[in-house]
């Protein structure tokens, strides 16, 4: 086998590495690319490509991690991963851990962890790496390993959130879910909202946005239901899709441009938080982006959504 053929075969493990510890699929798709270029350049054949490829993917993230780290600090507003539909690496022996460690909500969790601790997570927790395997990667002892795998667990386990684990019931919810939403009914959208259900963006400051974090059943089902009609309007389709593992959609304007992506959150038989990514720069591996502004404009100057009050229907 070739070089090229192996590091092909190996792709779709470079990319879930990069990703879970990046939170983004461009960064991550960069840093495999990094990958490759230093294995094809590399003067000697390593003996196992998959420990050469693996270590090397990790430490550029963790180099990339640790440059962005200031950025996401003085990012405006909520920061999320940049939406991934379809996780390209398959085990299953290790789905249920794949599905879990690519939620937005897990990733937000790994955002906490410093950079070593996020790649010994991600290494040993998802993957299934051996400390032994490790230890070179990262430039640590087996020892030190350990206490970072034990640190990052200890975190990750305290605010771990726990999904509803039966994918049929979470399809019937999302289904609902997005029936309500589509026909703006507020009574059927309410009754599938957690209490403290939290209805939160990330815009990056770029387009139009809600001014800060919806927190409640009757609000946020009063605002999603108030929504869409207006979008409805101007022809704004949305696609239920998996979206890092657990449901959501993708929303496009009339010429089928993205305009933001949506996910769900669900236990326990009822919505917990509602996300959605419309900064433009984490949509683009999604397809054509939407101008948000252009239909903000279009929603401000168009006439009332049926049913609403002030309009003429």
């Amino acid at each position: 086998m070739t070089r090229a053929e192996e590091f092909q075969e190996l792709r779709p493990l470079l990319f879930a590495i990069a990703y879970r510890i990046l939170g983004s699929v461009a960064e991550a798709e960069d840093a495999v690319q990094e990958s490759w270029l230093r294995y094809a350049g590399s003067p000697t054949s390593p003996t196992s490509a998959k420990a050469f490829l693996s270590a090397v993917v990790t430490r550029v993230s963790i180099d990339v991690l640790r440059s962005a780290r200031y950025q996401r600090e003085e990012y405006v507003g909520s920061w999320f991963p940049e939406p991934l539909l379809t996780d390209p690496y398959e085990d299953p022996e290790r789905s249920a851990e794949l599905a879990d460690s690519v939620s937005m909500a897990t990733l937000l969790l790994l955002e906490r962890l410093t950079p070593l601790e996020r790649a010994v997570f991600v290494l040993r927790e998802v993957f299934g790496f051996s400390f032994p395997e490790i230890a070179p990667v990262v430039g640590r002892s087996e020892a030190a390993c350990r206490q970072l795998a034990v640190r990052a667990r200890v975190h990750v386990d305290a605010g771990r959130p726990r999904f509803e684990t039966d994918r049929r019931e979470r399809e019937k919810l999302a289904a609902r879910f997005f029936g309500a939403l589509r026909e703006g009914d507020v009574e059927g959208l309410r009754e599938l909202l957690a209490a403290n259900v939290q209805l939160v963006g990330d815009s990056g400051g770029k387009v139009p946005a809600l001014p800060r974090n919806i927190i409640g059943a009757e609000k946020v089902a009063r605002v999603l239901a108030s929504i869409f009609p207006w979008l409805a309007r101007i022809d704004v389709t949305f696609e239920p899709r998996e979206v890092n593992s657990q449901p959501g959609a993708i929303f496009r304007d009339r010429d089928n441009k993205v305009l933001f992506a949506l996910t769900l959150d669900v236990l326990d038989g009822q919505l917990q938080t509602i996300r959605s990514v419309s900064n433009p720069d984490k949509l683009g591996h999604l397809g054509p982006v939407a101008d948000a502004w252009a239909i903000a404009r279009e929603v401000r100057l168009g006439s009332p959504p049926p049913d609403s009050p002030g309009s003429s229907g």
